[in-house]
C-alpha cells in the first residue's frame, strides 16, 4: 500500500498566503490603472475624483460602476448640488462651475478600471500557481480575494456595492482565474507525479543477461 501524505493545517502560512495574494493583486492594479486612466479617461471629471493616482480608483466600487463619488448639498438639483471633491481629507475641487465639469460620471473610466481588474486577475493566475500550488485550494483563495475586496470597498465607500456591472466583473475575473490556475496546477502535479524510467540501452541489457545466465 502506498503511504498517505500527511498535511497539517498551518494558520500562519494560510494568513500569509492570503495577504500575499491580496497585496500582489492590488499592486498590479496600482501599476495598471493610473497610466491608463491618464490616457483614456476624461480629464476634468478625473481631476474632481482625485486624479488617476487616487486610491479610490482601486478601492471605491463606484469608480468601476461609473458613478459619481463627490458629495452634494441637500435640497439642490441633482448635478448643481455638487460643491466639491475631496481626496485624503483635502478638497481637490471647488465645484463643477469652477473647472467646467458638468457633474456627469465618465463611463470610459469604469471600463478602464474593469479592464485593469481583468488583467490583474490574469496576473493572479501566476500568483496562485506559484504561491498556492495545490489545485484544490485555488477556488478558496480566489473567492477569498473577492470577499476581502468586497469588505474593503464597502468600508472605503461607506456603501454596499449595488452595481450589476461591478458584480459581473468580479464574477468574470474569479471564473477566469480559477479555471486557468486550476488547470495549470493540475498539469504540474500530473507532470511531477508521473515518473517514467528511462529505457535501458541494448548493451546494458545484454550484460545483465549474461550475468543472469552465469548465476
Amino acid at each position: 500500500m502506498a503511504p498517505t501524505r500527511q498535511t497539517s493545517w498551518d494558520p500562519v502560512l494560510l494568513v500569509s498566503q492570503i495577504i500575499s495574494i491580496q497585496t500582489l493583486h492590488y499592486l498590479t492594479l496600482s501599476v495598471l490603472i493610473p497610466p491608463l486612466l491618464a490616457v483614456f479617461a476624461e480629464p476634468s471629471s478625473l481631476m474632481y475624483e482625485g486624479g488617476a493616482s487616487n486610491v479610490g480608483m482601486i478601492m471605491d466600487w463606484r469608480e468601476m460602476a461609473s458613478r459619481p463619488t463627490v458629495r452634494g448639498m441637500t435640497g439642490e438639483e441633482r448635478w448643481s448640488s455638487y460643491y466639491g471633491a475631496w481626496s485624503g481629507g483635502k478638497q481637490v475641487g471647488g465645484g463643477w462651475m469652477d473647472g467646467g465639469w458638468d457633474g456627469r460620471a465618465d463611463p470610459i473610466r469604469g471600463w478602464v478600471i474593469a479592464a485593469c481588474w481583468m488583467i490583474a486577475c490574469s496576473a493572479d493566475i501566476y500568483y496562485l500557481y506559484t504561491l498556492i500550488r495545490r489545485p484544490r485550494l485555488i477556488l478558496d483563495f480566489a473567492l477569498t480575494l473577492v470577499f476581502n475586496h468586497f469588505v474593503l470597498t464597502t468600508y472605503y465607500s461607506a456603501s454596499i456595492p449595488t452595481s450589476l456591472f461591478f458584480w459581473l466583473v468580479m464574477i468574470a475575473g474569479s471564473v477566469w482565474t480559477v479555471i486557468l490556475a486550476e488547470q495549470l496546477c493540475v498539469k504540474r502535479e500530473m507532470t511531477e507525479g508521473l515518473v517514467i524510467s528511462a529505457p535501458r540501452d541494448e548493451a546494458e541489457e545484454m550484460e545483465m543477461g549474461g550475468l543472469l545466465r552465469r548465476d
